[in-house]
């Protein structure tokens, strides 16, 4: 009886081996088992724990190649067992390495243009968003050409003559300022010599308020 069951096991396994060391010299290529089931599975009906079974036959009998990486392990064909290739059929292979580069080259440039024209589109305005802009455009103008217009026709405009003069009062209170803020320092540093407390405990019981406490910053001399 278990010679009865063994026949078919062994056949299939057989079968099963057959196709995949037909399709690993065929493709020359690595696989893994997964990737291997995965391209035979539809066309040949082959089962995983098939495929990763005859596998690992074929590589225990040298007819292809095994190699682990980490948990997992890639089949390839044995290279000795496949027919050399005549000078014929390399310099062929080799003008189509030759023309597949080219076209490889050209194929990267041209991603490299459309990846440049792309960029350049996706960072432009839309039209629905261009005419917005234009819109918003449109009436600021119109509210700066109203505004300009308003201070043309206005009768309050200042003439030189009263300008220089408020420049020239200006600079007469900021200097009155800076002379005053002065003397007031330099007393104030007198009297905190012999004052046992800090100085933000002196002006505060003084009541006295900075130029700083208000934020208010003295213009620099012209």
């Amino acid at each position: 009886m278990s010679k009865g069951r063994e026949g078919p096991a062994a056949g299939g396994g057989a079968a099963a081996a057959a196709v995949l060391l037909r399709y690993l010299q065929e493709q020359n290529r690595p696989y893994s088992a997964q990737d291997a089931f995965g391209n035979l599975q539809r066309e040949h009906g082959l089962g995983k724990a098939a495929v990763v079974k005859a596998l690992e036959q074929l590589a225990q009998q040298g007819r292809i190649r095994e190699k682990a990486y980490g948990k997992q392990k890639i089949y390839f064909a044995d290279q000795e067992q496949l027919p050399a290739a005549s000078d014929v059929e390399l310099r062929g292979l080799d003008g189509e390495i030759t023309a597949l580069s080219a076209k490889v080259q050209a194929l990267q440039q041209s991603c490299r243009q459309m990846e440049a024209e792309l960029k350049d589109l996706n960072s432009s305005m839309t039209t629905p968003e261009l005419a917005r802009e234009t819109e918003e455009l449109r009436k600021d103008c119109a509210s700066y050409t109203e505004k300009l217009e308003r201070i043309k026709s206005a009768t309050n405009h200042v003439t030189p003559e009263e300008k220089e003069k408020v420049c020239s009062e200006q600079k007469l209170y900021c200097k009155e300022w800076r002379r005053r803020k002065r003397m007031a320092t330099e007393l104030l540093e007198a009297i905190l010599e012999g004052y046992p407390k800090s100085k933000k405990q002196f002006f505060e019981e003084v009541g006295i308020e900075t130029d700083e406490d208000h934020n208010v910053t003295l213009p620099a001399a012209p």
